[in-house]
């Protein structure tokens, strides 16, 4: 299976998802292999139609998977934790390649069902976006990008990122990444900090405001309060009276 063929995700979703009855019936099936443990692995993937990153992911994520012992031997490892350590590492380290973009999707919407997993997922979330985003420093690619842009709007609106993660985005001061995701717009979207309290914060760029502003988010005696404040930066000064000029 080549690294840019299309891999169909139905099966990578039935796994994720999968009651612990059922995992233990898939899995079972292959506990006569004479493959030896390590190799299992790429062998149970080929049989299920997936790449070895898609199952380990698939397995990892299940949040039931940890409580069935039985199939891991069968997957090649001798314990959750180590396929988890195998999982943390493909899911924070790979960029759409093994992993396609609509599994990466998936797990976030699996994970949000189960606190544990979902703690983790907040753990592995930073260091994940670290190389997506040095990724597109890298390479300027429009289609990691764009598949950037996608699983950022899911990851605040399936509730992944909460308010810590939220406040740390917007005190960066290099907010490259935020701008280019429209990120302000998308967490007053997800009602995790009001616009109005994003508005006078002096880390988000003019231009941010301004698409706050344009979409009527930002009540006119807030905007003039903002003008009135004797630090208020001078290049969002214009901005702001531009907003309250009378319209014509």
């Amino acid at each position: 299976m080549s690294d840019n063929e299309s891999v169909p995700t139905s099966t990578f979703r039935t796994i994720l998802t999968a009651p612990e009855e059922s995992l233990v019936q898939r899995f079972f099936r292959y506990k006569d292999s004479s493959t030896s443990m390590g190799s299992r692995l790429g062998e149970i993937a080929k049989a299920e139609g997936l790449r070895n990153e898609q199952l380990i992911c698939a397995v990892g994520f299940n949040h039931h998977a940890r409580l069935i012992t039985e199939i891991m031997p069968l997957l090649g490892y001798a314990t959750f934790e180590e396929l988890a350590k195998e999982r943390n590492n493909v899911f924070t380290t790979d960029i759409y390649r093994r992993l396609p973009l609509d599994d990466v999707l998936a797990i976030y919407t699996a994970v949000k069902e189960d606190p544990a997993n979902l703690q983790v997922m907040q753990y592995l979330l930073k260091e994940r976006l670290e190389h997506v985003e040095q990724r597109i420093e890298e390479t300027v690619n429009s289609m990691i990008i764009d598949r950037y842009k996608s699983e950022m709007r899911t990851v605040y609106n399936e509730g992944i990122a909460g308010m810590d993660f939220a406040e740390a985005r917007l005190n960066r001061t290099d907010s490259g990444f935020r701008a280019l995701l429209n990120e302000v717009g998308i967490i007053v979207d997800a009602k995790i900090i009001p616009a109005g309290d994003i508005f006078f914060r002096n880390t988000i760029l003019p231009e941010e405001k301004r698409r706050l502003m344009a979409r009527g988010l930002i009540p006119r005696d807030l905007i003039e309060a903002r003008l009135n404040d004797e630090n208020t930066p001078a290049d969002e000064r214009p901005i702001l009276s531009e907003f309250l000029r009378p319209k014509r």
